[in-house]
Parts: C-alpha cells; sequence; structure tokens
C-alpha cells in the first residue's frame, strides 16, 4: 500500500501554484483590482480559500462547464455546491425568470404562480403547509423560532460539524474528549450556543436519548444525511429511532433536504419515507435564483397559529420582505416543473455511478486506504480506508494538504471539484465524457504522488 511522501506532496504544490498563476493572468489581475473595494478581493470572503493564491473569475457558465476571463475551459463538478446543481443557466428557468422580470421582481403581494409550487411541494415532501425565504439559513432559522415559540423551550440539538448554512446554534462542536465548544473560528457569535445549543455525535443513539430526556430542546436539526463534513449516511434503523425519540420527548424534528436534495425529487425524505415536524431547503430550488422553503405539518401549523399575535407578525423574526418574491416564485415553479424532474434524476444518477466507479477504479489499482461515499448525484473520496460514522471521526481525517494539491490539480486541467472537500455532483449536462476526463486526471494526480 502506496505511501504519500509529504515533503514531495510540498514541491508538487508549490509547482500546481505556479502554474496556475501562469495560466490565469487574467484573474491575477482582477483580484488584484478587486482588493482595492472589496474585502479580501472577494464578494464572499471564504472565496479566497479556492486552490490557489487567487480565485478563478468567471466569464460565462452554461449546463455543467464554464469559462474564466483568461479563456481557460472547465468541468464543473461543484456547480455552485449544490446552488446549481440544475446545471447554469437551465433553459426553462431561464424563459420563466425572462418572462416574470418584464412584469415585475418583487411585490410583497402573492402571484398565483405561488399555489402551484405550495401544491407540488405537498406533492414532493409529504407536509401540508409551506413558506418561503430566500436562503435555507433563513428557512432554518424560521422553523428553529417556530420550534421555540410552540414548545417554550430554550436549546436546540445539533450534530457534531453539522451544515446548516449560517445559523448561529449549529456553531458548536465536541472536543476532543468530548465536552462541548463552540466551533473554532465561530465568529463573534451573538451568544454563545453552548447556552443555545446541545450537540452529540451522528449515528449515537444513547446520545440523542440522553439529550432529550432532559426536555429542554424545542428542535433537532438534522440533515438526514451528513455532507458537509464528507458524506456519512445514517446506520440503519438510526432515522427511525430520531423519529421515536424526539416524539417521545416532545421535541420537533427538523429536516435540512439543502444538500440532501441530491438523493430524489422529494429528496431524502420521500426516498426514505421520513416523517419529520419541518423540513427546509434552498439552494437548486430555483435553479440558482435565491430561493427556501420551510414546511411543517397540520400540527405545527395549528400550535403556531393559537401563537402567533397576526398585528405583530412582521415584526416577529420571521419573515423577509424580498422572501416569496415574484421572480423567486417564477424561477421555482418552472424548476420544479421542467427541471429537477424524475428524469433528471435517472440520468444524473446514472452518470454519477459512472463517476464513482471511475475513481473507485483508480483506488484499487494503486491499492489506496481510501474511499469514495455516495448520494444520489453527490459523491466524496475519503483518504481514510472505512467510512466515517460521525463528524468526529469524519473531521480527524481531514488532510488539508493533501486535498488542497488534489484540487488544484484538477483545475490546473479544466476540472473545478467542490471547495474545502473532495465533493463531486454531476447534473443532467455533464457527459460521459466530462466524467471519463475526471477519470484520468484523478488517476494522473494519484500517480504523480506515488511515483518514485
Amino acid at each position: 500500500m502506496p505511501t504519500i511522501d509529504r515533503t514531495k506532496l510540498t514541491s508538487l504544490l508549490e509547482s500546481e501554484e505556479a502554474l496556475f498563476h501562469r495560466s490565469h493572468p487574467k484573474s491575477h489581475e482582477l483580484y488584484q483590482r478587486a482588493r482595492k473595494s472589496l474585502h479580501g478581493g472577494v464578494p464572499m470572503l471564504w472565496m479566497i480559500r479556492w486552490a490557489g493564491s487567487f480565485p478563478v473569475f468567471v466569464k460565462e457558465a452554461r449546463g455543467a462547464h464554464f469559462t474564466d476571463v483568461d479563456g481557460n475551459a472547465y468541468i464543473d463538478f461543484c456547480l455552485g455546491d449544490t446552488g446549481a446543481m440544475t446545471g447554469h443557466a437551465p433553459e426553462a428557468t431561464v424563459a420563466a425568470i425572462e418572462a416574470q422580470i418584464r412584469k415585475g421582481i418583487t411585490l410583497m403581494l402573492p402571484y398565483e404562480d405561488v399555489i402551484w409550487v405550495g401544491e407540488e411541494l405537498q406533492r414532493r415532501f409529504g407536509l401540508p403547509y409551506w413558506q418561503f425565504a430566500l436562503t435555507a439559513t433563513d428557512a432554518n432559522r424560521f422553523a428553529l423560532r417556530m420550534s421555540r415559540l410552540i414548545t417554550g423551550r430554550p436549546k436546540i440539538l445539533v450534530f457534531n460539524y453539522c451544515y446548516h448554512g449560517s445559523v448561529d446554534e449549529s456553531f458548536i462542536t465536541l472536543d476532543e474528549e468530548g465536552t462541548p465548544m463552540s466551533r473554532p473560528n465561530n465568529l463573534g457569535p451573538q451568544v454563545d450556543p453552548l447556552y443555545t445549543s446541545k450537540v452529540i455525535e451522528f449515528n449515537d443513539i444513547a446520545a440523542l436519548e440522553t439529550a432529550l430526556s432532559a426536555r429542554d430542546v424545542a428542535a433537532v436539526l438534522a440533515e438526514p444525511v451528513m455532507t458537509n463534513i464528507g458524506i456519512i449516511h445514517p446506520d440503519p434503523g438510526y432515522h427511525e429511532a430520531l423519529r421515536e425519540i424526539t416524539r417521545r420527548y416532545g421535541t420537533y424534528l427538523i429536516i435540512d433536504e439543502t444538500h440532501t436534495i441530491c438523493a430524489g425529487p422529494g429528496g431524502y425524505t420521500a426516498a426514505h419515507g421520513l416523517q419529520p415536524d419541518f423540513l427546509t431547503l434552498g439552494k437548486p430550488l430555483a435553479g440558482g435564483v435565491p430561493a427556501a422553503i420551510y414546511g411543517f405539518t397540520e400540527e405545527v401549523s395549528q400550535a403556531f397559529a393559537a401563537r402567533l399575535a397576526l398585528d405583530d407578525a412582521d415584526v416577529g423574526g420571521i419573515g423577509g420582505t424580498l422572501a416569496g418574491n415574484a421572480l423567486s416564485i417564477a424561477a421555482m415553479k418552472a424548476t420544479l416543473q421542467h427541471v429537477l424532474t424524475d428524469e433528471f434524476y435517472a440520468k444524473a444518477v446514472a452518470l454519477q455511478e459512472k463517476f464513482t466507479a471511475g475513481v473507485e477504479s483508480v483506488i484499487r489499482e494503486f491499492d489506496l486506504p481510501w474511499i469514495v461515499k455516495r448520494l444520489g448525484n453527490r459523491s466524496e473520496y475519503w483518504f481514510r480506508p472505512v467510512p466515517p460514522r460521525n463528524g468526529g471521526e469524519a473531521h480527524a481525517a481531514v488532510d488539508p494538504d493533501l486535498d488542497r494539491y488534489m484540487h488544484l490539480y484538477a483545475l490546473n486541467r479544466g476540472i473545478l471539484m467542490t471547495p474545502f472537500h473532495n465533493m463531486a455532483l454531476i447534473s443532467p449536462e455533464t457527459t460521459e465524457a466530462d466524467v471519463d476526463y475526471h477519470t484520468k486526471v484523478f488517476r494522473d494526480a494519484v500517480t504523480s504522488l506515488v511515483e518514485a
């Protein structure tokens, strides 16, 4: 079994960084200009963390491909980290946007199309009532507020190294001894999450029972499969236990499908028959236009209505001036009706199976202690021999230098992977040739690491 020579890895990284600089002079020029007006030279600070010492500036994107300002062409396996899972600029969504934008963008009044969207969400996810937001972060925030209002309980339970956007309550983790702490680099929290949240490891039923038994937890906020720390599947029977225990202790269950919508048209919830009290979703829902939704049960609807003072609803911390705007609704309707269809998933999942098989073939060829995990049209490879069962195990396996090298090697050869981890998304616009090319580049990267 080969091992990675760390000295050689450092040298290879330096070579790839030099190649990146030579291949992206215009992006570097724009980055230097941007630093004079944008903090960090980017519109969102984390964009500087892309492989390379500055970001690629995009010129145009279509389907599963894009070109940068230097004329370099790329296969996009990041797809906006799920935000563009539909592929860039899907035709049906673009047509709906063009039609709606001439009739009004936002009015704080409903359009008839919003009823179609609500009925479609009922059909896909099985929950009767829906509301709208602009991001999944806000959808989660609003569901948490509703849960606290109805239950009168102060705490939220999340899983170690979970991902729920920038929800304050989710920035809590466990240290090496299993003691809860504010997550490292939790920037200026409004409230220390130790006061608002409890945290346990995913797949730990005993810890779940203990955490909820105090009856001070309003809601468990959970991805049905952990995704932003690798793809961590639930153990057999875990979701049944999660649902039974939350009900027994009067705790609401919020399922966040923002990444796991990759599992099918109704997300992991529909594919596996989950029964959440709330469901939240954002990112690809409107083909890349900012839009999010949160749905809930009849019981939640009645309990919330009984506690809602309608005269104060606009200042209660739930909602937003642009939420449910006409443009987002039009884009959402078109995307649900014509893009995120059964046919979309059938083609994308088949391509993802081919992608995964290609990576696994290279791992076997070189006898590497690595694995690949897949969910729907999403997969991720890991530099460890066995799948992690929880966020703590996954975090311990992170190899930043090796991650960066694999990303930068691919980027320099026209492949964009999702930043911060080795995740690839497949859209129906991806081709078999794209997948085969990734397998080749992946093999070449491995060869460069292990050859004498």
